[in-house]
């Protein structure tokens, strides 16, 4: 995990006074050389006094002086404090003697004033990552893949579809927990994919490692990935108008992703400031049920079969409270 990554870059700086190269950091954290000038920058930027030379006597160092207060935190321990928001996390990837290690040594270290703060908003605020009313779910081979995930090793694992099952020879970038589910995000060949790790019917750690992508980022590749996936899904379009208001709501009710889209492509308002977009959904049912949502703050305008089905819904609503209607125009 990056975040990890660069606590323990920032570490290995504080204990050589006399600063190193590029080539010796990458050697000791195991990437490349411009993983660890990219990793560099990120520090630098979020306020870490580092600076570099250039020559043969020149490398990478801390100002003279300046000293991180987590001294003593191992490289597990300073990984595991970025799932401390999350300890059912940590305790499913066998991390959880781990965190509370990492956070004892954390709240040791801090000055007084700020160790009391620390302590009130622990006891105050807690992250409750997976949704309401789900159950989690069996992942038996989640620490054998997660070992593999840390140490960067090739994972062979079969998978269960829906009809059969898959044998792949993975190579393991990293694990992503969505709503209490649990999924590897790795390598196949030359394509990155994502696989359910609850789908994961036999998992072993082959002893030869792999070389991680440079440019790889977890979190980048997830959130497109989800985008993409999301964008998959919808086959139907419409058009349709909406308000100020109703276009304000159009992420809540259909997503950000579609509402992205259908507002990116939005003509221009009219006097009331109404306009005219492209949108998808997964099918015209589903478009009616979400548009209804809207209220009168849209108008379907086409296809007419979507058209009929809200003017047809919006009669039911207004019949079932008691209001004459007439037949559905369109």
């Amino acid at each position: 995990m990056r975040s990890g990554r660069l606590v323990a870059l920032l570490l290995h700086l504080q204990n050589r006074p006399g600063g190193a190269t590029a080539a010796e950091l990458a050697a000791e954290l195991e990437v490349s050389v411009r993983t660890v000038y990219r990793d560099v920058a990120a520090l630098q930027s979020s306020g870490v006094p580092l600076w570099t030379e250039t020559g043969p006597h020149g490398g990478i160092r801390l100002v003279k002086g300046w000293r991180t207060r987590l001294d003593g935190l191992t490289g597990d321990e300073a990984a595991a404090l970025f799932l401390s928001g999350a300890p059912h996390a940590a305790d499913a990837l066998g991390l959880d003697t781990v965190l509370v290690a990492a956070q004892t040594k954390v709240m040791a270290t801090l000055p007084a004033d700020l160790r009391t703060r620390a302590s009130r908003v622990r006891r105050r605020f807690h992250l409750d990552a997976p949704g309401w009313f789900a159950r989690d779910e069996d992942v038996p081979h989640l620490t054998e893949i997660a070992g593999a995930v840390w140490t960067g090793h090739r994972i062979d694992v079969r998978y269960a579809r829906r009809d059969r099952e898959a044998t792949r020879r993975l190579d393991p970038l990293g694990l992503v927990l969505k709503a209490g589910v649990w999924y590897l995000v790795a390598r196949h060949r030359v394509d990155i994919r994502s696989y359910r790790v609850s789908r994961v019917v036999a998992a072993s750690t082959r002893p030869e490692r792999f070389e991680r992508p440079d440019d790889f980022d977890l979190g980048t590749w997830w959130t497109h990935h989800n985008d993409d996936f999301a964008r998959s899904l919808m086959r139907f379009a419409c058009v349709i108008r909406v308000s100020p208001f109703g276009a304000a709501q159009l992420p809540r009710v259909f997503g950000p992703v579609v509402a992205a889209d259908a507002l990116a492509t939005a003509g221009p308002p009219d006097p009331q400031g109404w306009r005219e977009l492209r949108l998808w959904a997964e099918s015209e049912e589903v478009a009616a049920g979400q548009l209804v949502m809207l209220g009168v703050e849209m108008e379907a305008v086409s296809p007419p079969s979507l058209r009929r089905a809200v003017a047809a819904a919006g009669a039911s609503i207004a019949t079932r409270h008691g209001v004459p209607t007439g037949p559905p125009k369109g």
